[in-house]
């Protein structure tokens, strides 16, 4: 059996497996958890990040106004599941991920800038005010996600160069600094493969720490005559050199289906942003924007992931 390796989340968000569901994902029944009625004037609310944090979780959501402004706010919840979010924006920009690092929480996100998005940087302790760091990248790049510790001496840092369109390139790098300030040492760490996955790949949720390896959630985009799907794949990385790719599944692990993920501002989105995982259930909870229009919730265990990783491996 699997082992996560971090912090116990006694009261994480879950729902148990539907009776004769097969697939190792599955979907909280009660999506969307988060819509643009959470927030005035949002026109829509996604692609959002969520840590443990005192006896609750908190977050940084994703959120496009009205005139189409996209900015980041914060949220806190009990139970993981309903939020308050607060009013004030945090940055300008879109897509955050969140870890914690050394006791501070570490966020990083598509930073607007006037020659393309790079990847902002910053931290806080309580939510409240935050340090920003020098961008980690020269423009262009997106999907910018920090492992949730040294790796050696080293921060580590997943990445998807890019330029100011939409598409072009779709392959996942990494990154690595001493300080977070300088970033260099860059490696190649995977390519679109498959049809599901062939117009680009970006990582999604803080890598989860197993004794298998780092388990990244990704996102995978097919480009069809009817235009771009995303969808949620998996892969295990090596515990120390996280650019090697030790396990890959072949196929997606969630997919557009219900009809708030295949209706929205953007149809047919799944766009996994944040998991938390309880090392001592092995259960993990998925957060993903749904169509660009709402935070969704899926569930799954760290067994029924690796097993299906490994079921269905590209790397022979």
């Amino acid at each position: 059996m699997a082992k996560i390796i971090g912090e116990k989340i006694a009261n994480i968000p879950w729902q148990e497996k539907p009776q004769g569901w097969r697939y190792p994902v599955w979907r909280y029944s009660a999506n969307p958890i988060i819509t643009r009625d959470n927030l005035f004037m949002a026109n829509s609310i996604f692609n959002s990040a969520v840590v443990p944090y005192g006896d609750g979780f908190a977050g940084v959501f994703r959120v496009d106004y009205y005139s189409r402004d996209q900015r980041l706010v914060t949220g806190f919840s009990k139970d993981g599941i309903d939020w308050n979010l607060d009013e004030k924006v945090i940055f300008e920009g879109y897509d955050p991920r969140l870890c914690m690092i050394e006791g501070k929480y570490y966020l990083s996100w598509v930073n607007h800038t006037p020659h393309g998005t790079t990847i902002g940087i910053a931290y806080t302790t309580d939510f409240k005010e935050w340090t920003q760091l020098e961008d980690a990248c020269y423009p262009v790049a997106r999907n910018g996600v920090l492992f949730p510790r040294k790796i050696g001496d080293e921060y580590m840092l997943l990445i998807r160069p890019c330029d100011r369109g939409h598409t072009p390139y779709g392959d996942i790098f990494l990154s690595r600094s001493k300080d977070l300030t300088y970033w260099g040492k860059h490696r190649f760490v995977m390519a679109p493969v498959k049809i599901w996955e062939s117009t680009k790949i970006g990582a999604g949720p803080t890598p989860i720490e197993t004794d298998e390896g780092w388990l990244m959630f990704y996102h995978g985009v097919l480009t069809s005559c009817n235009g771009f799907t995303y969808s949620m794949g998996a892969a295990i990385l090596d515990l120390e050199k996280p650019w090697i790719v030790k396990h890959r599944a072949d196929c997606f692990l969630l997919s557009p289906h219900e009809n708030y993920e295949c209706v929205g501002d953007v149809p047919n989105v799944v766009f996994p942003c944040a998991a938390l995982a309880d090392s001592e259930t092995g259960r993990i909870a998925i957060y993903y924007g749904a169509a660009d229009t709402t935070v969704s919730m899926a569930f799954t265990t760290v067994d029924e992931t690796i097993d299906f990783i490994k079921k269905n491996d590209l790397i022979k």
